[in-house]
């Protein structure tokens, strides 16, 4: 195993504002740069390819799973679920697996 991956998507409330979701994009972009845990972050809106699906995803990468408990408890972290994705989220689905 090289490290552990958690994948998350979202779909947005009805009425949610391009605004509100480059707002979530900004928030949880800057994160690498406060949870040195994090190794890789990857974050995008769905490109419409297919119909369907969630709208935004995003993909990190830790060494483990400890640090990954450390990105997921970290305030920083939690402040941008509480203040800006709580507030618009009509669905979540995530999955975390060692790689």
């Amino acid at each position: 195993m090289s490290g552990f991956r958690h994948v998350v998507l979202f779909k947005w409330v009805e009425g949610t504002t391009t605004r509100q979701q480059d707002e979530v994009a900004e928030k949880l972009g800057e994160l690498p740069g406060r949870i040195p845990e994090i190794k890789t972050y990857s974050l995008g809106v769905n490109a419409g390819v297919n119909p369907g699906g969630y709208e935004f995803a995003v993909v990190a990468d830790f060494a483990d799973r400890d640090a990954y408990l450390v990105y997921r408890d970290h305030p920083d972290h939690r402040a941008v679920i509480d203040a800006y994705i709580t507030p618009i989220v009509a669905e979540r689905a995530a999955i975390q697996y060692e790689m």
